[in-house]
Formats: structure tokens, C-alpha cells, sequence
């Protein structure tokens, strides 16, 4: 649009900056090929063919309207997206935010508007559910409402634990909480940077393990499932799964062996990305992703203004492209990047990859405890919150305190 460019020329330029330093020379010509001929897949397609070749070489957009849908499109920042829950009888319960829905398989229950509810199918921007009494402890939540620990913040909270163990320098924050570490030190463990605790106790609610990376709230959910998903595979067993920022519970109605889940290695790196692909639904958090991509890509097109196009239909048009990616060209650098995205956005894999390297090196702490400790009550209150119950939450929590007394 402006004058065009040599492929040539501008490359250097390109690969100078920061977000495509690392670009190759097979990928260069990749992209090249995508704004020309709309990929090998798309190119029997005019509407994917953005730029025309002249005879010396320049690429340009020599297409009025193809011109302007792309500056209409320029600088697309894409928001998070509502699904709407139904009942498979088509009862209206809500909007949900996607990134929690897109976790779902069939079959699995979640507590949404006061209701327990069970996933059948997500089609387009609806999700149908159909009540259940099928017991759970997740809870329907929005992405943005909690912000998680970032790597440096957990490394900063570890170092923290490990001062008060050995009498360093206190922050006023570690004073002010000095009464519960030391009441946790008396029913359990205070973890230094070399030791990974882990608890286990049973409540009338059932049997517990609580695990205690402090990584943040994003990687103990994935964490979480990769446990739950392996210990699965040594024995038929459901859990439910709770987590905040310094730790997660798995919690079951069935007694499981915590040296069993030592003894084979289930808190190692290896294996890791198809662990994650089989426990977390990642085809469609990646299909999800996908729309994004396609969007900002120039794939799909999202409307004039004051005549946007529905998100349901951009949905539809980007599932359909990437199903034909996925069975015609899954080396196609956008289906790629919408896998890529997906394990180190919503899944952060890099993250838990390094928690669970550096878990491998540390000596594991299991504490057997009689009850629920200081450690782990938060995690337990947050997934108690979610629960209906005659009994106000208020009361349950103070029933709990009066045990530690």
C-alpha cells in the first residue's frame, strides 16, 4: 500500500527487530508465499491472495478493497469472548468466559450460577450443559480477575520462607504473619528452596494431598491436572482440583498412595506436552486460539465499521480453516503458532516445565498430617467459597480454626 517492497531489502529490516529475530530464511519465504498465494492449501481460493508480484520483483496490493479491509484491520487487538451456557433443552443460564469453557470434555462438571452442572458439547459460541449430581470443586472463573504470581515473585516468596527459617532478614510482611508460620512449622513443614513439601490428611469431605511449588495460580492449575491426569493412569479415580497462588489440592473420595505417585516419578518434566495435550483439551484451546490468529492474519475478516461480524461467525470461519490446516497442512506456520501460544499463554508450559525440572533437584518433604494446616487452608476456603452449602462459609471456616485450637 505503500509503494510495496523487495523481498530482499526489507528482510534485513524485518529480522533486526526484536519480535523476529529469530525468523529463518525457510520461514521468510513461508510468509512470503501465505500473502501471495494464501498457503498451499488456500491457493485455488482468490480472497486468501493479498499480493500480486510485478515484474520487477516487488511485492504490493494492487486490490482496492483488499487494501482497505487491511488497514481496517491494522493493529487488531483481540478481547476475551463470552460463550454462552445453555441447557441441551435450550434454557438460557449465562455467559461464560471462553478460556475456561475451552478446558472442558465431555463429561466434565463445573459449578456455574449456583447450579452443577455437566459439559456435553461446545458449538460455536454456545455451550450446552444439562444439570447433574455428580460432586465437583470447579468452579466457572474469568481469567483476568486474579493476577498470578509471576516466575520472579514465586522465586522472591520461596527465598521469604527460607529467611524465616533461618532467622535472615525479615520483611514486615513475613513479620506480620510470623503466628502462622510458626503454627504451620508445628503441624507440618516451612519448605526451604530445597525441599518441595507436600500434605496429605482426610476430612469428611475426603482424602487430600496439597502440593507447594509456589509458582502462581496459572501453573498449579496445570500442574494439578498433569498429577491428577497420571495418577489416573496407575488406577481408575476421579478428583476434584483446587489452587491458588502458592499451591494445589487434588482431592478424592478414594484413598490413593502418595509413595505410589513418588515411587513413579510422577512429578517429572518427561512426557510432559502429550500429558498436557490429554489432561487440559489443548486441540481446543489451540482451535480456540486459532480465531485470534486468523484475525490478525487477515484470514478472516471482521467487519466494516458499525457492521462488525458476529463472533459466532468468525467462530465458524476460522474452525473451518483450521481443520483444513490440521488434515491438509499441519506444518502451516499459523496452525503452529496457535499450538505455540496455546501451551505458553493459557498453559504457560515453559513455566512448569523449569517448576517441575527444579522440583526433580529438591528433596520432597510428605507430611502426614491429622488435619487441614495453615498452609493449606486458603486453598480450601477459596474452593469452599464456590460450594453451596445450608452452612454459611463464615461458620465452616471458624468451625475449621476452632480445630487448630
Amino acid at each position: 500500500m505503500s509503494g510495496g517492497f523487495y523481498p530482499d531489502e526489507i528482510f534485513p529490516e524485518v529480522k533486526n527487530t526484536f519480535c523476529f529475530a529469530a525468523i529463518t530464511d525457510e520461514e521468510w519465504k513461508w510468509c512470503l508465499d501465505f500473502i501471495v498465494y494464501g498457503s498451499s492449501s488456500l491457493q485455488s481460493y482468490d480472497e486468501y491472495k493479498k499480493v500480486k508480484i510485478d515484474d520487477t520483483g516487488r511485492y504490493l496490493i494492487d486490490d482496492r478493497k483488499t487494501a482497505m479491509r487491511h488497514r481496517l484491520q491494522m493493529g487488531t487487538i483481540v478481547g476475551a469472548t463470552l460463550v454462552t451456557v445453555k441447557y441441551q433443552s435450550g434454557g438460557y443460564i449465562g455467559s461464560v468466559e471462553e478460556y475456561f469453557i475451552s478446558k472442558m470434555d465431555r463429561g466434565d462438571v463445573f459449578i456455574f450460577a449456583g447450579r452443577t452442572l455437566e459439559f456435553i458439547r461446545l458449538k460455536g459460541m454456545i455451550a450446552h450443559v444439562k444439570n447433574t449430581t455428580k460432586k465437583t470443586n470447579t468452579v466457572s472463573s474469568w481469567q483476568g480477575s486474579r493476577l498470578p504470581l509471576s516466575a520472579q515473585l514465586g522465586e522472591l516468596l520461596r527465598d521469604e520462607m527460607e529467611n524465616f527459617q533461618t532467622g535472615k532478614k525479615r520483611t514486615p510482611e513475613v513479620k506480620a504473619l510470623k503466628e502462622i508460620i510458626q503454627r504451620q512449622q508445628l503441624e507440618s513443614n516451612v519448605p526451604q528452596k530445597s525441599e518441595f513439601l507436600i500434605e496429605t490428611f482426610k476430612t469428611r469431605e475426603g482424602y487430600h494431598a496439597v502440593f507447594y511449588p509456589f509458582e502462581g495460580r496459572f501453573v498449579h492449575e496445570a500442574m494439578a491436572g498433569i498429577i491428577a491426569y497420571r495418577v489416573s493412569l496407575l488406577k481408575p479415580i476421579t478428583f476434584s482440583l483446587a489452587f491458588n497462588d502458592y499451591g494445589f489440592e487434588i482431592l478424592s473420595d478414594q484413598a490413593f498412595d502418595m509413595q505410589e505417585i513418588l515411587d513413579n516419578d510422577l512429578l517429572t518434566p518427561e512426557m510432559l506436552s502429550q500429558d498436557l495435550q490429554a489432561s487440559m483439551n489443548a486441540t481446543e484451546m489451540a482451535r480456540r486460539q486459532f480465531r485470534d490468529i486468523a484475525v490478525i492474519s487477515g484470514l478472516v475478516f471482521t467487519g466494516y465499521p458499525n457492521k462488525a461480524v458476529k463472533t459466532k461467525h468468525l467462530q465458524n470461519s476460522s474452525q473451518l480453516l483450521f481443520e483444513v490446516f490440521r488434515d491438509n497442512e499441519p506444518d502451516n506456520l499459523l496452525f503452529r503458532q496457535a499450538y505455540t501460544e496455546t501451551f505458553e499463554q493459557a498453559i504457560q508450559e515453559y513455566r512448569l516445565r523449569e517448576a517441575l525440572e527444579r522440583i526433580q533437584e529438591q528433596e520432597i518433604i510428605w507430611k502426614a498430617c491429622e488435619k487441614p494446616t495453615p498452609f493449606s487452608f486458603p486453598i480450601i476456603t477459596d474452593r469452599l467459597r464456590e460450594k453451596l452449602s445450608s452452612e454459611k462459609l463464615a461458620d465452616r471456616i471458624k468451625r475449621m480454626q476452632l480445630k487448630w485450637e
